[in-house]
């Protein structure tokens, strides 16, 4: 464990003073009492505001909504998931006997492990440290990943959103069809967990009333941020 560690310190180009902080945090809740679902509770506070302070800070026009859905991209399981296997994180957890069958490779295991960790630097140090570790780690998928300067269509952006969420994906519903063959409009209901439907939106394609339904949705999710 103390090798694992080490390495981790290294990678992480952090060097905890308080070794017990660093090894709760790395502690699964199967393993016994003392575990990292404390840390975990703090640690999601302290990343979603410090990812918030970076987005403000990079997409200086970019409104409120939009800004909401970039963190929720970044700031979700998967992503955190991704960033802990990058670290190896897996082989430094402590686990009960029945989860080290999966070998701490859970998605929530391990988003949970990064959330506790971060709370940990930030108990050993100050928020300054644990900023720049934050940064590093998510570095690269604020160059890659967000590129606001080249806008998506609305079906895609909430396709994204509802990923990035771990919603189930948006349901498009076909609610009336009117006028002949030649010229027909069409009229589609949105659905997206946690949100109410939209009102039926129209286009002269089912395609086009979609498009219209997953921006109508968007702007309900946005005004709910």
């Amino acid at each position: 464990m103390t090798i694992e560690i080490d390495k981790l310190e290294n990678v992480l180009n952090y060097h905890f003073c308080d070794k017990n902080l660093v090894e709760t945090a790395l502690t699964h809740r199967s393993f016994g009492k003392v575990n990292n679902e404390r840390l975990e509770f703090l640690g999601d506070s302290i990343l979603g505001y410090l990812v918030a302070d970076k987005l403000i800070e990079r997409f200086v026009t970019a409104p409120e909504g939009s800004l909401s859905i970039m963190r929720s991209s970044l700031v979700n399981q998967i992503t955190l998931a991704s960033i802990a296997r990058e670290l190896d994180l897996g082989k430094c957890l402590r686990l009960g006997a029945g989860e080290r069958k999966t070998g701490g490779d859970r998605d929530s295991i391990l988003a949970d492990a990064l959330e506790a960790l971060i709370a940990a630097i930030y108990l050993d140090s100050d928020l300054q440290n644990c900023k720049k570790v934050v940064e590093s780690l998510f570095q690269s998928r604020l160059e890659e990943g967000l590129k606001i300067d080249q806008p998506k269509d609305a079906k895609t952006q909430l396709q994204e959103f509802s990923q990035a969420t771990s919603c189930a994906l948006p349901i498009y519903n076909v609610v009336k069809v009117e006028g002949e063959a030649h010229k027909q409009v069409f009229y589609v209901q949105c659905s997206v967990d946690g949100f109410p439907d939209t009102e039926a939106c129209a286009g002269t394609s089912k395609r086009l009333a979609e498009q219209a339904a997953a921006k109508k949705m968007l702007q309900k999710i946005e005004g709910n941020h």
